[in-house]
Formats: C-alpha cells, sequence, structure tokens
C-alpha cells in the first residue's frame, strides 16, 4: 500500500477527490497525513477522513529554507512513499526537494511547459490560446519545470474567464492525480525512470 502525504494552501479540492478515491478499498493508496503551509480549510476534509495534520506556517519562520527544513522533519515523522503537492503556493526549498525526489509530484493547470508558476490560468487566457490543459509532474528544483507526469488538453471557450476556465481544468487535474497515484502504487508509472 502506497503512503501519501498531501500539502495544500486552500481548499483542498485535489486533496477531497484524492481522499474520496482513498476510501474504497481496492484503490492502492492511503493518505497519511495532510500538511499546510497556513491555515488551511482543506483541513476540514482530513477532519472528516479522520486523518492526521500538520501545520507549519509559513509566516513562523525567518527564510524559506528554515520552513523547508521544519517540514521536512514533519514529513520524516509520517515516512510517506510519495508527497503529493495539491494547491501548495511555495516554492520547496531546494534541501527538501533534493531529499524526497522523486517522490514529490505536483499538479498544474496548464499544459507544461506552457504557462509554468503561480497564475497558469490566467496566463493563458491572455495569451488568447485556443487550448490550455492540466499536468502532473516530477518536482524539482525549478518553477513547474520537472518531468510531465501525465497531461490532458482543455479547450478555452469563447467567454471564459479566468473562474470558468479553472473550473473546467480542475476536474481533469483530479483525474488526472488520481490515475497517477494509483499508477505509482501499483508499480505501473517508476518515478526513478521519469526522473
Amino acid at each position: 500500500m502506497l503512503t501519501v502525504a498531501v500539502l495544500i494552501s486552500g481548499a483542498g479540492s485535489n486533496l477531497r477527490a484524492l481522499l474520496d478515491e482513498a476510501a474504497d478499498p481496492d484503490f492502492p493508496a492511503r493518505v497519511v497525513v495532510v500538511g499546510a503551509d497556513r491555515e488551511a480549510d482543506g483541513f476540514a476534509h482530513a477532519e472528516e477522513y479522520s486523518i492526521p495534520t500538520m501545520l507549519v506556517p509559513w509566516r513562523e519562520f525567518d527564510t524559506r529554507d528554515e520552513w523547508g527544513a521544519e517540514l521536512g522533519a514533519q514529513l520524516d515523522v509520517w515516512k510517506p512513499d510519495l508527497v503529493v503537492l495539491s494547491g501548495l503556493m511555495r516554492l520547496l526549498p531546494p534541501a527538501l526537494v533534493d531529499a524526497w525526489s522523486p517522490r514529490i509530484i505536483n499538479t498544474h493547470p496548464a499544459y507544461l511547459p506552457e504557462f509554468p508558476g503561480a497564475h497558469g490560468v490566467r496566463d493563458a487566457l491572455a495569451a488568447g490560446v485556443a487550448q490550455t490543459g492540466a499536468s502532473v509532474i516530477i518536482v524539482d528544483n525549478g518553477v513547474d519545470s520537472g518531468p510531465i507526469l501525465a497531461q490532458e488538453r482543455i479547450p478555452v471557450l469563447p467567454g471564459d474567464d479566468e473562474h470558468t476556465l479553472h473550473e473546467r481544468i480542475k476536474p481533469v487535474e483530479r483525474r488526472l492525480l488520481i490515475d497517477v497515484v494509483r499508477r505509482i502504487a501499483t508499480g505501473d508509472l517508476d518515478l526513478a525512470a521519469m526522473a
């Protein structure tokens, strides 16, 4: 059984989808802890499923490296097989990425390498493209630059704004994430070979 830690910053919609899926006894992975860099609404999903939570508040540390060291120490307590960034709005410091690579994955609301960064949906709209997408990647020390594990195209429709487009991307992100976690758990996807 693959053990998973999920790190969030907000509502945790991808987390919720993963928890719902993991509730099925036939799903080959279990979320063992949910962590956040701030008080996050998504903790409610963890509580509903009786999943432990950990809070490592960004603002309580002088540097990103210090915050990352504490986050790493907290993850070490749980010893997950995989770390999923699910809306964590912080770049992990290199030492933490290096310690866990390639066992850290992230979802992104764009068809990478197109539109990396915190505003992928907004950037796609500003560029006037006909389609964007959703991606799941291995986290590296760049910004959304790691090896791509799964991705899918999503059309940009006339009249789309950032909210409507993002709402259409989210279900695809969730489906891709669940599929990638399943494939890692069953051995159909070898992260070490992808890194």
